[in-house]
């Protein structure tokens, strides 16, 4: 996949969602995976020739596993001009260590969220940019059927009313696959998270595979039942008119 191919569908949901306006202030959630890098990767790129002035901030939230290398993110920030931060703190510990969860992805997500916002806040960022893509919305709704009883998937971009930040999901038309490709090329770091490939998350993408084995096109039957206005539309459908700003 090429950058001009990727922006394609990373401009549309700028675009169709009005997630950037000229003078945001952006932090990027730069963990180090795949999904991230690219993030960073297609917003720097996007920068370049958008309608819209920005600037960006990558922040890595480093939850204190030892093994832990940031080094190719730090190098990287310099070499496209973005400026990098790392938050320390204990959230591996506290998880793992301390409550050790049996289901920890939970936690850890909304312990990382609130890091991660925190030193956006600090950094004198209104937005934060989260690397969740297309599968990422389908197994989201899986998840909360599943497990909650309920359907609800992730808003293409929230605001969060203790901060003022806004989240934006820039990457909600890309499919992994194409991701996991186009980032062959980026310095994704290895996770070094106990729970990574045993997660629930992990369990609902093998459920969607195996209902692929049958069905070929229903992963993007189950996009279309996210994003259809006189269905579901899991997300306000009024999110491409609201403005958070």
């Amino acid at each position: 996949m090429t950058t001009q191919q990727m922006l394609s569908g990373f401009r549309r949901a700028i675009t169709e969602y009005k997630m950037i306006r000229s003078g945001d202030r952006i932090a990027v959630g730069l963990s180090g995976g795949k999904d991230s890098v690219t993030l960073l990767a297609l917003l720097s790129a996007y920068r370049k020739f958008s309608p819209e002035s920005f600037s960006l901030t990558a922040i890595t939230v480093d939850l204190g596993f030892e093994n832990a290398d940031f080094s190719p993110l730090a190098a990287f920030c310099e070499t496209i001009g973005v400026p990098y931060v790392t938050e320390k703190t204990e959230i591996g510990e506290v998880v793992f260590g301390v409550r050790k969860e049996k289901n920890p992805c939970a936690l850890c997500a909304k312990m990382r969220k609130g890091a991660l916002v925190s030193a956006a806040a600090a950094q004198g960022c209104n937005k934060v940019a989260l690397g969740h893509h297309a599968d990422d919305f389908i197994e989201t709704m899986l998840l909360s059927l599943f497990y909650e009883g309920r359907l609800s998937s992730m808003p293409p971009k929230t605001l969060l009313d203790r901060t003022g930040v806004v989240q934006i999901r820039p990457m909600m038309y890309l499919e992994e696959k194409n991701i996991a490709a186009y980032a062959r090329d980026l310095p994704v770091c290895k996770s070094c998270c106990p729970a990574d490939k045993i997660t629930r998350r992990e369990y609902v993408k093998k459920v969607i595979d195996g209902v692929k084995k049958e069905i070929p096109f229903v992963r993007e039957r189950m996009y279309a039942a996210l994003m259809h206005p006189e269905r579901y539309n899991l997300f306000d459908k009024f999110q491409k008119e609201i403005d958070l700003y």
